[in-house]
């Protein structure tokens, strides 16, 4: 394990698109250099998940705001093994079906929403000890703009898709998806871009000073390599 950045704990910020590596580049990062990891993008899945459950009208901004602060949303940042509960209950499992990925768009363009979440984000860094490695995609931008290393990582609609497609494919056990489910996969991918790049309060864009890392033709190893270059590189000045 690195211990290049140990002496002076090192913020760094992932944000980008979904399929494009982040939380696999992350957690693997956060673990070879002893650092916590939080999965921004899972707490929102979380308060999504949680409206849900209690039968608020996600379409309806107004009534999202009004619940935005009842549920208690806790992240572990153990990279080996992050948790995500809601008011203590376990929810790593449901928050990734098919229902809170289709609602998290709406609840999460929601301005009380994000000022909740951003703030429990801050605050979650501001406490790690040893570092953070902080997965999102309004992190450099919004949540933690004095982070010490940024980047901005992007793929090809085509092997996001894929990427995507097959993750699911793994987490439901079944077979690979045929050609056909990548494409709907990528029509998806490109509707929740279009959503949280243009929502008006902290949407999807890279930080002017962030390195942007193309992973469509690296290997996870080569793009967790390359992001610990980065760090130690910060680690060094």
């Amino acid at each position: 394990m690195s211990t290049s950045v140990a002496a002076t704990p090192v913020v760094v910020a992932i944000d980008g698109p979904s399929g494009t590596g982040k939380s696999s580049t992350s957690k693997a990062v956060a673990a070879r250099m002893g650092m916590r990891y939080l999965d921004t993008g899972a707490q929102y899945r979380a308060i999504t998940w949680w409206m849900l459950h209690a039968g608020v009208d996600i379409d309806d901004p107004r009534a999202v705001a009004a619940a935005a602060g009842k549920p208690s949303i806790v992240s572990g940042t153990d990279p080996l093994a992050p948790t995500i509960t809601v008011d203590g209950t376990d929810v790593a499992a449901p928050i990734r079906g098919e229902r809170v990925t289709g609602a998290v768009s709406a609840v999460s363009a929601v301005p009380e929403v994000r000022t909740l979440i951003t703030e429990l984000q801050r605050s979650i860094a501001a406490q790690a000890d040893g570092g953070i490695v902080v997965e999102g995609r309004d992190i450099g931008t919004t949540v933690l703009p004095d982070a010490d290393v940024k980047i901005f990582l992007t793929a090809s609609p085509e092997v996001r898709a894929a990427r995507r497609s097959a993750e699911v494919s793994g987490r439901a056990g079944t077979p690979a998806a045929g050609g056909t489910d990548v494409a709907a996969t990528q029509a998806a991918l490109l509707r929740r871009d279009a959503a949280d790049s243009g929502r008006k309060t902290s949407p999807l864009a890279k930080a002017g000073d962030a390195t942007e890392v193309d992973t469509s033709e690296l290997t996870l190893e080569q793009v967790i390599e390359c992001v610990v270059t980065l760090i130690e590189e910060r680690g060094r000045r």
